[in-house]
């Protein structure tokens, strides 16, 4: 159970980290930081790339592209011949070619969606030398992108946005790397396995019964599948065993993880751009977006499961229990599961297929927000920046002046590179979905018809468009299909945002600074707050209404009651 203490201590590591860590990692990014300079620099060597060479957007987007594609063959070769190579106890045969691309793009783009059981699916090798690494290096690529956007609004009369090679290494060494460690042992410390040993099989003499126990790697793997906002389990449970979670301390310290780099990095933001108020803006209308969320989804979650209700328990009155752990209780998964999506880690450890059918909509609208609450690590930050040039554009119009955001003029290339980015991910996950819907093979996986079939494929694609990897459940998708499409959202839904926010950098970095007059819409103020709060929900409702009104709006109306 959620406890006041646990909130509290909760409240107090995020509110130390926000200042401690994202000065830390502005640091780190400005190159000031050098303690592992002596491993940082025959990478270098070996990559045989100057750091201190800066790049052009093109050539960072070029840099950046070239890279994900190979880490996407490199992942893709280790799974495909994983039965030849070592660290393989159970003997786990090759993944097959469409489950191998999914996999290997969905962990390449930090979504880390999973069409597979990992116990009975990756060796050892497969999970640690190809899936662990992209979860390190895709989290270092976001982190990358939102500091180059970062230096494009610092930056004035420049051609160059930085080194992508330089911020990918550094985020790794200095950032990622080093808390993970740390993490792990924590995760050790209270029971997670971690483990070269192989499965383990029991067999109890009493009833005659034999069981092999998977067992593996876990713990390392664990640590960075949530503060890189990865989300891809050892095992298909996720964060509901215990071999991965395996107390409420580490229940709390993986909320806590989760939610670090992406509330931390608008303190990052405030500071390189000289005006921490600034970040304390953007972070105001993350926190707003999660404790609304967090809030409406435990009040429906407390209230009767539509299952039981219909079974006639209409006097229960511990909640909606079903698909949630009891040694957790309803409100900390809630608050575990809202942070997970709201961040585009996706690591629940409850089954989002049996919330109710408003809890269920929470999280899957809070990913149609566009994963801006506070959003995955680096993506959260470069998407809100999108929203925010989009808001200062409307804002000027109101009120007849040329918008400007931290003293760079907002025009016409600048505002369709913003409005491309935030409309890429809804468009993409809205096609595929319509699409699904007339595929036979994709309506025949689905397990519940009606609204709630629906919703099982809304929240596949919504999930996979925004990078996020959790799932409905209920959703046979081991299939051609969607494995096709899948990989397909998840590539257009990263380097789909990815592209534009980079080639905003580079705009804005080449414009000088206008100074600030009486007639300047301030930007770190309650009342910008407020507009790009409305700003959010007007892009998401516009969008997605429809959609959710077929789904999970449907289902839960035709319960006739609103909880």
């Amino acid at each position: 159970m959620l406890t006041l203490l646990e909130i509290a201590l909760l409240l107090l590591a995020l509110a130390m980290t926000w200042r401690f860590l994202g000065a830390y990692m502005a640091d780190v990014y400005e190159g000031k930081t050098k303690w592992l300079g002596f491993v940082e620099r025959p990478i270098y060597k070996l990559l045989g790339v100057d750091p201190n060479k800066e790049q052009s957007w093109k050539r960072y987007s070029v840099s950046l592209i070239a890279f994900s594609l190979v880490s996407l063959l490199f992942t893709y070769f280790i799974l495909r011949v994983q039965n030849l190579l070592p660290l393989n106890p159970s003997h786990m045969k090759a993944v097959t070619p469409a489950l191998a691309f999914n996999t290997a793009v969905s962990f390449v783009t930090n979504t880390n969606w999973q069409n597979y059981a990992g116990e009975q699916t990756m060796s050892y090798f497969s999970q640690m030398g190809a899936l662990a690494v992209q979860q390190f290096v895709s989290a270092s690529v976001g982190v990358a992108v939102a500091i180059a956007l970062i230096r494009g609004f610092s930056g004035s009369g420049s051609s160059t946005i930085g080194n992508f090679w330089a911020d990918l290494i550094r985020g790794i060494l200095y950032i990622l790397l080093p808390v993970s460690a740390v993490a792990a042992v924590i995760f050790v410390g209270q029971g997670a396995v971690q483990t070269l040993g192989g499965p383990v099989t029991i067999h109890n003499a009493l009833n005659g019964v034999t069981q092999t126990i998977p067992r593996g790697p876990v713990a390392s793997m664990e640590a960075i599948k949530q503060f890189g906002t990865n989300g891809g389990g050892f095992f298909n449970a996720n964060g509901a065993i215990p071999f991965e979670n395996p107390t409420p301390l580490t229940n709390v310290l993986s909320i806590y993880l989760l939610l670090s780099i992406p509330l931390s990095l608008t303190y990052t933001f405030g500071r390189m751009v000289g005006s921490v108020r600034q970040g304390i803006a953007l972070l105001g209308v993350m926190v707003f977006f999660f404790l609304v969320w967090t809030g409406v989804t435990i009040v429906a979650e407390h209230g009767v499961s539509p299952a039981l209700d219909a079974a006639g328990f209409h006097s229960q009155g511990a909640g909606n229990m079903v698909g949630k752990e009891s040694r957790f209780g309803i409100s900390s998964s809630v608050l575990y599961n809202i942070a997970s999506t709201q961040t585009s880690t996706g690591s629940v450890n409850s089954s989002m297929d049996s919330y109710t059918p408003l809890g269920g909509m929470m999280a899957l609208s809070g990913m149609m927000l566009g994963e801006v609450t506070p959003g995955g690590v680096g993506s959260g930050l470069y998407t809100i920046l999108l929203f925010a040039i989009v808001t200062v554009f409307i804002a000027g119009l109101m009120v007849g002046r040329t918008p400007e955001y931290l003293g760079k003029k907002i025009q016409a290339k600048e505002m369709k590179l913003a409005s491309l980015g935030v409309l890429i991910m809804p468009i993409t996950v809205l096609t595929i979905t319509g699409i699904a819907m007339l595929v036979p093979s994709a309506t025949g996986a689905i397990l519940n018809k009606g609204p709630h079939g629906f919703s099982e494929i809304l929240y596949a694609f919504t999930s996979q468009g925004n990078n996020n990897g959790s799932a409905f459940a209920g959703l046979s998708s081991n299939n051609t299909f969607y494995n096709v499409a899948g990989a397909i959202a998840m590539w257009f839904g990263r380097f789909g945002v990815i592209l534009p926010s980079l080639a905003l950098a580079g705009a804005l970095a080449s414009k000088g600074v206008v100074p600030a007059t009486s007639g300047t819409f301030r930007t770190d103020s309650a009342l910008f707050g407020a507009l790009l709060i409305g700003v959010i929900l007007v892009v998401g409702a516009l969008t997605f209404f429809p959609a959710l009104a077929l789904g999970p709006l449907a289902e839960e109306f035709s319960k006739g009651r609103l909880f």
